[in-house]
């Protein structure tokens, strides 16, 4: 078995969370002295608040190093881990075979369908790539989506995933020993359906990188689209409306939390329109803590963009302890009031009536689909000299259990 190196191995990775633990230092001690001042005259000097939003943004660039160490040492390398899949064990060629018969493809665009076997793409007209590259592809996109790491992924072999859920369990009751036994109400389903969209991407390269032998086009293909797929994914597990993509968590109705029916998310009051409530700001944040019922919070988490963090990384509860703390082990994320946080930028700002800050537990609320298959149809003649490698895969989202996950509103009611 290969092993790996975790990132607390790594001088970087230590470097990192030194530079977090410092400039959180720095940040308490200049947030301390803004709020005395405030107290003593109940406002801050500018240049304190400049200062103190100074050190914030340095505390927010050293937690993006960290994620990023994190990140990328959980990224892996093409084959690392890989176990032959259906389509591979199907082929007449296996493992190195069909690795080199696709990289000729994407060097030349010949040998592969007679070298290797690979079905072609009966909808874009390109290949599916080996198994090595498309589990790459998806690890890549575990490490680098935030959806996909907190999430369930679910790989399917149909366009829709259904799904049958209870909303409503199978009545019971207590009866004497003798006493008759009524019949009970049954179970309520749902079918909830998750048709999966396609995804593409469409890299270029030079001839001339394509003629260097040194260079590895598996994972130069994987890195290119990595990004590009996780940034369209991430918008879409958030926002998304369902039409040609997944559907975002926060597009369903969003009601306040206790009044709201299958199908829709509850949200908790922030206390003020576009802003937390000036007295006792934690206390609507434990509120949304408590939104969800008890099986949920044990594996729950708070999700909001990184000014939403820099707000409420101010705050501290009854006995004067900051809410928000670093992470004090590398590989763990910040939490706040004890639970983990996942920043998403796609997450809306907080203004009026937004819901900027979720919680809950996202592994039993959300659901990604991914359609299993990654195509490659490689054109050099639309945009010589450069040849595109138009990329797809499909995926489908939405949520599975409305109960997982609240919100908070930044509403007065």
């Amino acid at each position: 078995m290969k092993e790996t190196k975790t990132a607390s191995a790594t001088p970087e990775a230590r470097a990192a969370m030194h530079e977090m633990m410092a400039a959180f230092e720095a940040f308490k001690g200049a947030n301390n002295a803004r709020l005395e001042e405030i107290e003593r005259k109940a406002s801050a000097d500018a240049l304190l608040e400049e200062k103190v939003a100074r050190i914030d943004l340095a505390v927010s660039a050293a937690q993006a190093r960290l994620d990023r160490v994190a990140s990328e040492a959980r990224r892996p390398v093409i084959g690392e881990g890989a176990g032959p899949s259906a389509a591979s064990r199907s082929s007449p060629l296996h493992g190195e075979e069909m690795k080199a018969a696709f990289d000729g493809y994407l060097r030349a665009g010949i040998g592969l369908e007679v070298k290797a076997g690979l079905s072609t793409a009966p909808n874009s007209g390109g290949y599916v790539v080996p198994e090595q590259t498309e589990r790459a592809i998806e690890r890549r996109l575990m490490a680098g989506s935030p959806m996909r790491e907190i999430a369930t992924v679910r790989t399917v072999a149909a366009g829709v995933f259904r799904k049958p859920v209870s909303i409503a369990g199978v009545g019971s009751g207590w009866v004497a020993e003798t006493a008759a036994r009524p019949e009970t109400d049954p179970a309520t389903l749902a079918l909830l359906e998750f048709p999966a969209a396609d995804l593409y991407a469409c890299p270029a390269a030079t001839q001339t990188l394509l003629d260097d032998a040194l260079v590895d086009l598996d994972e130069w293909l994987a890195g290119e689209v990595e990004d590009a797929f996780a940034a369209q994914e991430t918008e879409a597990f958030v926002n998304g409306d369902g039409v040609n993509k997944p559907r975002g968590f926060l597009d369903y109705d969003i009601v306040g939390d206790g009044d709201q029916d299958w199908g829709e998310i509850g949200y908790v009051a922030s206390g003020a329109a576009g802003a937390f409530v000036s007295e006792s700001p934690t206390d609507r944040l434990i509120d949304l803590v408590y939104a969800p019922k008890a099986q949920y919070r044990p594996n729950a988490r708070f999700v909001m963009n990184r000014r939403t963090v820099s707000a409420v990384r101010k705050f501290k509860d009854a006995d004067g302890n900051y809410i928000w703390q670093p992470a004090q082990r590398t590989g763990d994320t910040a939490s706040l009031l004890g639970y983990p946080v996942s920043e998403i930028e796609t997450m809306p700002d907080m203004a009026a009536d937004a819901p900027a800050i979720a919680f809950g537990d996202f592994r039993r609320g959300y659901l990604i689909v991914d359609r299993a298959g990654v195509r490659v149809l490689r054109d050099p003649y639309s945009a010589k000299p450069y040849v595109l490698f138009y990329t797809t895969r499909r995926v489908g989202g939405g949520v599975q259990d409305f109960d997982a996950i609240k919100v908070m509103k930044f509403a007065a009611s």
